[in-house]
């Protein structure tokens, strides 16, 4: 992490996080309310104040761990929306971000990649 750029969009990814609030809209097990078969393993939800691809907040899945910072994203590309979208996952031990990731895997029409932050 010796590259200056990437130490700023870590910089840019926490400040943003610090400065808003986390909302957790699907907690960890309940139903994505348009595709009932599909579960969040974890906690799902936003950053109030903030705006995305999709004209929401900017994505995040919060995981066990205590942490406010971000470790990792995935970057998601879904072919039947058109669009693609970064989901900060705060907190998240590694096994839950190989959880998360399949998660974005799961299907044809989804498919994601992790970027650890280390």
């Amino acid at each position: 992490m010796n590259d200056p750029f990437t130490r700023e969009f870590w910089d840019a990814v926490d400040h943003l996080i610090s400065t808003s609030e986390i909302i957790i809209d699907r907690p960890k097990s309940t139903s994505h309310p348009r595709f009932p078969h599909v579960i969040y393993p974890l906690d799902y939800g936003y950053l109030a104040g903030t705006s995305s691809m999709d004209e929401s907040g900017v994505d995040v899945w919060r995981g066990s761990l205590p942490c406010k910072t971000a470790d990792a994203l995935i970057v998601t590309i879904d072919l039947m929306k058109r669009d693609s979208e970064i989901k900060l996952l705060i907190g998240l031990t590694d096994e839950e971000k190989e959880r998360v990731l399949d998660f974005h895997n799961d299907s044809r029409y989804m498919k994601g990649i992790l970027i650890n932050r280390y």
